[in-house]
């Protein structure tokens, strides 16, 4: 049943006040949510003595705020007046944090919402799952002996197919039009074979209310071209149904869902060290195997939708079940997606269902004819139009925009077996001001009052489900600066259902350190503040840059701290200079104090792990149309004599210890120390004891470092060893022992409230790991011919002692060094 009855509950409400319009060359929604991007305050944790405990034991506290009007959120148009006392009692999210219990109305209200649309849904479409399946009934679809044509045109008067199959004349080829507004066409096939051929370029034409007639591209079509050879020629929509001997078929299986996400996030088009756009099969060959080697374990994909305009980064999407075109077909992406799965490696989409462009030649906004918002993808009016990113806005109370946007991540799912998502622009999606000139203070009437857009809150609520049910092992990640409460629990808790949000704060915090602070200004309280500040029990990506800060405008944290010296001084032919020394010591710093104190998971922008310098400009009018800034210089990090090759290789290193301990996904972080005078943050993740010195000339020896457990402890990593450019001042072989503090049990007699240290030697700007020893059994008369145990090879290869080759010679001494070690044996 293809129905577009608009059968859910009340619309959103709210208004928005006007706001400057988005300037068309700003490529990044994201960099443009709120024009004053602040840290995020949730209220105070529990705090012990000079440290934060986020371990699950952190009880929160949070202030108390106004009691949220539930009537602010039952009425306007066409509402309808709800008991929402039925089965929506049970609100999980409370129970976690009883400090939106004053909020309880607010969250019955939206649980019985999400309820009430996913019945109406089970009940007219069957299920979610089937509901979700639009693109085997929508777009063109083969059934035995035809090609079944359907579009959602409610506002059309008349409507016909045209293309290159029928000379673009529609007269034999026109759309029968149902009660729903759902216009179709059987087409039968031509001598045995479809009458469009594969390959070949449709498009539909409809009539509207006022008499004229316009060509569009098919909403749901599967791919769509423009003409090369025409500059800023339109697309059109390519029918799209290869043979079997020519379609992909996919050979490795998904790889298993990691303890923590370290993704790599990446532009297949700008990923050439050419001035070109770059394939996917050319990516999935040449790139993805440096992703591999460097450790991460998911690689996130943006601009993989299909957009018009080059240079907005992917986000202005017209064509939303179409692989970007610039790249290669559908088949060269699923080629890609497969080799990374062969590699180990998952693959995220970057997936944009905050807003849409803005062009009507080539998008979907094209299907906007002026119609009221239930006939419409769109909101009419105001509230449909995003000034600030000049594009459009969904109407997520309509039946068939949530059709459309719910099969949508069915069909990346499905079709081209990608892992999961990173929804783009969640903020915008969450609230009617979209975050505009919103600085988040924490405050939870901020997340809860009539500015909160529930219609979309509802369709997050669907969307997750969806992807879970489909794909338990999927990972989620949401793009909000806001913090709302909730968004990373559970549905069933009441949450929106995320698995994670990008922790957004903290690249500014870098940027605001890097350009307008002097060494001596910066604070470690202030540092640690910003890493640690995010809500118990909802998992953040930690990173230090993204594809934001390396747009144009924008400095990459590299280009900021060493600049134009970046083009003479990284040289190793020469002494490094000052600059050179402090750009490659704090960016190996800021990045691995981000991902081991920063969040759950972590995030590197493609590049950047080598310190790539200069910014991206997209060809434009501005360049020349240039492509000499929109490409990866991988020549400078395969350069051997160039400095680039430390910064990757220590990005590679702190992958690699994660990937060996799993520290990331530890629950126990505690930040034992943070001096301001010292300049030094020590902090424990898991059983790992992490020791960061920012003094930019102090180095100090026998330095008291506190840890949780007794024993012994090595080097596991250290930012100053010659491998990553340093000068090579702390021993990997020495033994630091630990000497218990205070009585027992009574934290306050403890030092810097741990009730044990060891004393390092910490020499200026660097980052050093150790390790707990596990300590050999004593040796028996039968088993003294073993001088190493499993323990010990991994315990070295974790210190850099020995090398995988070297700890492979132990199997003639009856040693496994391939068996992968558990944490503990790690440890």
């Amino acid at each position: 049943m293809y129905s577009s009855c608009n059968l859910l509950s009340v619309p959103a409400l709210g208004s928005r006040t006007p706001v400057p319009r988005r300037d068309s060359s700003s490529s990044s929604s994201s960099r443009s949510v709120t024009s004053q991007p602040t840290g995020l305050i949730f209220g105070p944790r529990k705090l012990l003595t000079n440290a934060i405990d986020i371990s699950p034991l952190c009880i929160i506290t949070t202030r108390k705020v106004g009691r949220f009007s539930l009537s602010a959120v039952l009425t306007g148009d066409n509402s309808t007046m709800m008991n929402v006392e039925e089965d929506t009692d049970n609100i999980g999210l409370i129970s976690l944090d009883p400090g939106l219990e004053p909020y309880k109305d607010h969250f019955k209200y939206r649980m019985k919402r999400y309820l009430d649309q996913k019945e109406l849904i089970e009940i007219h479409e069957g299920s979610l799952e089937e509901f979700a399946r639009g693109y085997s009934k929508f777009g063109f679809n083969r059934e035995e002996g035809f090609i079944v044509y359907r579009e959602w045109l409610p506002a059309a008067q008349e409507a016909e197919v045209v293309g290159d199959f029928n000379g673009w004349n529609g007269v034999n080829h026109k759309m029968d039009k149902n009660q729903f507004g759902v216009w179709s066409i059987r087409i039968p096939d031509s001598g045995g074979n479809p009458a469009i051929p594969h390959t070949s370029r449709v498009k539909v034409r409809f009539k509207h209310g006022d008499g004229v007639w316009v060509d569009r591209i098919p909403a749901w079509i599967k791919y769509a071209t423009q003409d090369p050879t025409r500059f800023a020629a339109p697309y059109d929509g390519v029918y799209w149904d290869p043979p079997p001997s020519e379609r992909y078929q996919f050979k490795y299986p998904h790889p298993p869902k990691p303890k923590a996400p370290r993704v790599y996030e990446a532009h297949v088009g700008m990923s050439s060290s050419e001035s070109r756009i770059n394939t996917y099969r050319e990516f999935a060959d040449d790139v993805l195997p440096r992703i591999q080697a460097n450790n991460y374990n998911t690689v996130q994909l943006m601009a993989v939708m299909e957009h018009s305009y080059y240079a907005s980064f992917g986000y202005h999407v017209t064509n939303f079940f179409a692989v970007s075109s610039r790249s290669g077909t559908p088949e060269d992406l699923k080629y890609l997606i497969d080799k990374a799965h062969s590699l180990g490696l998952r693959v995220l989409m970057d997936v944009v269902h905050s807003h849409a462009s803005n062009n009507a030649t080539d998008g979907l906004n094209g299907f906007d004819v002026g119609q009221s918002s239930q006939d419409s993808y769109f909101h009419t009016g105001e509230r449909g139009y995003h000034e600030l990113w000049d594009s459009r806005l969904f109407n997520y109370s309509n039946w068939e925009v949530l059709r459309f946007l719910l099969s949508n991540l069915r069909w990346w799912l499905d079709e081209f077996q990608f892992d999961g998502f990173r929804f783009d622009g969640v903020t915008s999606m969450l609230y009617h001001h979209h975050g505009i000139d919103m600085a988040f203070t924490g405050n939870y009437n901020e997340y809860y009052s009539e500015t909160t857009d529930v219609d979309a809150v509802i369709y997050l609520m669907l969307a997750n489900y969806l992807i879970h049910n489909i794909w338990p092992d999927a990972t989620i990640i949401a793009e909000d600066v806001s913090g709302m409460p909730g968004l990373c629990r559970p549905v069933s808790e009441g949450g929106i259902g995320f698995d994670y949000r990008l922790a957004m704060a903290i690249p500014d915090k870098w940027i605001d350190y890097a350009k307008n602070k002097q060494d001596e200004e910066w604070s470690m309280e202030e540092i640690t503040r910003c890493l640690t500040n995010r809500r118990y029990t909802e998992k953040c990506i930690a990173y230090a840059e993204s594809h934001d800060q390396a747009i144009v405008g924008d400095k990459t944290i590299a280009f900021l701290l060493m600049d134009k010296e970046m083009y003479t001084g990284m040289s190793c032919l020469t002494d490094a200079s000052p600059v050179i020394e402090r750009g490659i010591a704090l960016h190996k710093m800021i990045h691995f104090i981000t991902m081991a104190l920063g969040g759950d998971g972590y995030l590197n922008f493609m590049g950047n792990e080598f310190g790539h310098p200069e910014w991206i400009d997209f060809p434009r009018e501005g360049n020349d149309f240039s492509y000499d800034k929109c490409r990866r210089q991988w020549n400078l990090v395969d350069t051997d004599h160039l400095r680039y090759k430390f910064l990757n290789a220590f990005n590679r290193a702190m992958n690699l210890l994660d990937e060996n301990v799993s520290f990331l996904a530890s629950e126990k972080l505690i930040v034992s120390s943070r001096d301001e005078d010292d300049k030094v943050i020590v902090f424990e993740r898991g059983d790992l004891v992490f020791v960061f010195n920012f003094h930019q000339v102090n180095t100090y020896e026998g330095y008291k470092v506190g840890c949780d457990l007794p024993g012994k402890y090595r080097v596991a990593l250290d930012s100053d060893a010659r491998e990553y450019g340093g000068l090579g001042r702390v021993a990997h072989d020495s033994d630091h022992f630990t000497t218990p503090e205070g009585l027992p049990g009574v934290p306050e007699t403890n030092f810097n409230n741990r009730p044990n240290s060891f004393k390092v030697l910490s020499p200026a700007r660097t980052c050093v790991v150790y390790y707990r020893v596990e300590e050999k059994l004593k040796e028996t008369d039968n088993d003294k011919s073993a001088s190493l145990t499993e323990t010990d090879i991994g315990n070295m290869m974790l210190s850099g002692i020995i090398s995988f080759e070297e700890a492979s010679s132990s199997e003639d001494k009856g040693v496994d060094p391939s068996k992968e070690l558990t944490e503990t044996e790690a440890l």
